[in-house]
Protein backbone atom coordinates (compact mmCIF):
# COMPACT_ATOMS: atom_id res chain seq x y z
CA UNK A 1 0.00 0.00 0.00
CA UNK A 2 1.26 3.98 -0.98
CA UNK A 3 -0.57 6.64 0.47
CA UNK A 4 -0.31 9.53 -1.84
CA UNK A 5 -1.24 13.42 -1.19
CA UNK A 6 -4.11 14.62 -3.15
CA UNK A 7 -4.07 18.28 -2.92
CA UNK A 8 -6.91 20.21 -3.97
CA UNK A 9 -6.53 24.34 -5.44
CA UNK A 10 -8.42 27.30 -6.46
CA UNK A 11 -7.21 27.77 -9.89
CA UNK A 12 -3.42 27.54 -8.93
CA UNK A 13 -2.60 23.98 -9.47
CA UNK A 14 -0.52 24.47 -12.50
CA UNK A 15 0.97 27.30 -10.77
CA UNK A 16 1.91 24.93 -7.74
CA UNK A 17 2.95 22.12 -9.24
CA UNK A 18 5.53 23.89 -11.35
CA UNK A 19 6.97 26.01 -7.88
CA UNK A 20 6.97 22.37 -6.03
CA UNK A 21 8.93 20.60 -9.19
CA UNK A 22 11.44 23.56 -8.65
CA UNK A 23 11.03 23.36 -4.70
CA UNK A 24 11.57 19.50 -4.43
CA UNK A 25 12.55 18.08 -7.68
CA UNK A 26 11.24 15.32 -9.40
CA UNK A 27 9.18 15.20 -12.69
CA UNK A 28 5.98 16.34 -13.45
CA UNK A 29 4.27 13.20 -15.05
CA UNK A 30 0.70 14.85 -15.43
CA UNK A 31 -0.77 18.08 -16.18
CA UNK A 32 -4.93 17.54 -17.57
CA UNK A 33 -7.04 20.14 -18.13
CA UNK A 34 -10.83 19.71 -17.65
CA UNK A 35 -11.31 21.12 -20.89
CA UNK A 36 -8.97 18.06 -22.44
CA UNK A 37 -11.89 15.23 -20.97
CA UNK A 38 -13.87 13.46 -21.97
CA UNK A 39 -17.76 15.12 -21.05
CA UNK A 40 -19.14 11.55 -20.73
CA UNK A 41 -22.23 10.13 -20.82
CA UNK A 42 -24.41 6.68 -21.22
CA UNK A 43 -22.25 3.82 -20.71
CA UNK A 44 -18.96 6.42 -21.96
CA UNK A 45 -16.78 7.71 -18.82
CA UNK A 46 -15.85 11.26 -18.23
CA UNK A 47 -16.31 13.94 -15.47
CA UNK A 48 -19.52 15.50 -16.34
CA UNK A 49 -19.74 18.70 -18.12
CA UNK A 50 -17.51 21.62 -16.74
CA UNK A 51 -18.60 25.03 -17.35
CA UNK A 52 -16.49 26.84 -19.77
CA UNK A 53 -14.64 29.28 -17.90
CA UNK A 54 -13.27 26.47 -15.58
CA UNK A 55 -11.91 24.08 -18.92
CA UNK A 56 -8.22 25.40 -18.34
CA UNK A 57 -8.60 24.47 -14.56
CA UNK A 58 -5.80 21.39 -13.78
CA UNK A 59 -8.09 17.87 -13.43
CA UNK A 60 -4.87 16.11 -12.37
CA UNK A 61 -1.42 16.98 -11.78
CA UNK A 62 1.38 14.34 -10.93
CA UNK A 63 5.05 15.29 -9.79
CA UNK A 64 7.20 12.05 -8.77
CA UNK A 65 9.74 12.28 -6.18
CA UNK A 66 11.86 9.48 -5.44
CA UNK A 67 9.58 6.83 -6.41
CA UNK A 68 6.81 8.88 -4.82
CA UNK A 69 4.12 11.50 -5.48
CA UNK A 70 1.98 14.18 -4.98
CA UNK A 71 -0.98 15.04 -6.80
CA UNK A 72 -3.38 17.58 -7.43
CA UNK A 73 -6.37 19.31 -9.24
CA UNK A 74 -8.29 22.51 -9.32
CA UNK A 75 -11.86 22.30 -7.80
CA UNK A 76 -14.59 23.03 -10.07
CA UNK A 77 -18.41 22.87 -9.85
CA UNK A 78 -20.06 21.11 -8.18
CA UNK A 79 -17.20 20.62 -6.01
CA UNK A 80 -16.39 23.94 -4.64
CA UNK A 81 -12.98 24.55 -2.73
CA UNK A 82 -13.23 24.83 0.21
CA UNK A 83 -9.34 25.21 1.15
CA UNK A 84 -6.76 22.93 2.79
CA UNK A 85 -7.63 22.25 6.58
CA UNK A 86 -6.74 19.72 9.32
CA UNK A 87 -3.75 18.27 7.58
CA UNK A 88 -0.06 18.83 6.32
CA UNK A 89 2.64 17.74 4.11
CA UNK A 90 5.26 16.09 6.14
CA UNK A 91 8.57 15.97 3.68
CA UNK A 92 11.04 14.29 6.18
CA UNK A 93 14.68 14.72 4.63
CA UNK A 94 18.36 13.06 5.26
CA UNK A 95 20.61 16.79 5.26
CA UNK A 96 19.83 19.99 7.60
CA UNK A 97 20.91 21.68 4.16
CA UNK A 98 18.29 20.01 2.20
CA UNK A 99 15.69 20.62 4.96
CA UNK A 100 17.16 24.46 5.58
CA UNK A 101 16.96 24.87 1.32
CA UNK A 102 13.32 23.32 1.06
CA UNK A 103 11.83 24.87 4.05
CA UNK A 104 13.02 28.30 3.03
CA UNK A 105 11.85 28.08 -0.55
CA UNK A 106 8.14 26.93 0.92
CA UNK A 107 7.76 29.37 3.00
CA UNK A 108 8.89 32.41 0.66
CA UNK A 109 5.76 34.26 0.40
CA UNK A 110 3.83 32.20 2.79
CA UNK A 111 3.64 31.85 6.66
CA UNK A 112 6.26 30.31 9.11
CA UNK A 113 3.98 28.60 11.96
CA UNK A 114 6.99 27.46 13.33
CA UNK A 115 10.84 28.24 12.45
CA UNK A 116 12.88 25.49 11.19
CA UNK A 117 14.93 24.37 14.27
CA UNK A 118 16.86 21.94 16.51
CA UNK A 119 14.06 20.22 18.51
CA UNK A 120 14.39 17.22 21.56
CA UNK A 121 13.07 14.65 18.19
CA UNK A 122 15.12 16.09 15.46
CA UNK A 123 17.94 18.10 13.87
CA UNK A 124 15.94 20.22 11.94
CA UNK A 125 11.95 20.62 12.22
CA UNK A 126 9.59 23.70 11.12
CA UNK A 127 6.25 24.05 9.89
CA UNK A 128 5.05 26.43 7.23
CA UNK A 129 2.25 27.13 4.66
CA UNK A 130 3.14 28.00 1.03
CA UNK A 131 1.68 30.63 -0.86
CA UNK A 132 -0.98 28.44 -2.39
CA UNK A 133 -1.93 27.76 0.67
CA UNK A 134 -0.56 24.44 1.50
CA UNK A 135 0.69 23.27 5.08
CA UNK A 136 3.95 21.57 5.02
CA UNK A 137 6.52 19.73 7.90
CA UNK A 138 9.63 20.04 7.60
CA UNK A 139 11.45 17.23 9.76
CA UNK A 140 15.16 15.97 9.52
CA UNK A 141 16.00 13.80 11.94
CA UNK A 142 19.65 13.71 12.60
CA UNK A 143 21.68 15.37 9.42
CA UNK A 144 23.54 12.25 7.56
CA UNK A 145 26.37 14.20 6.71
CA UNK A 146 26.93 14.41 10.71
CA UNK A 147 26.65 18.37 10.49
Amino acid sequence: MRIDPYLIFDGQCEAAFEFYQQCLGGTLQAMMRFADAPVGGGDQPGCGPIPAEFGDRIMHACLAIDGQTLMASDAVPPFPYEGIKGCSVSLNVDLIAEAERIFAALSDNGTVQMPLGATFWAARFGMCTDRFGVPWMINCAADKEGH
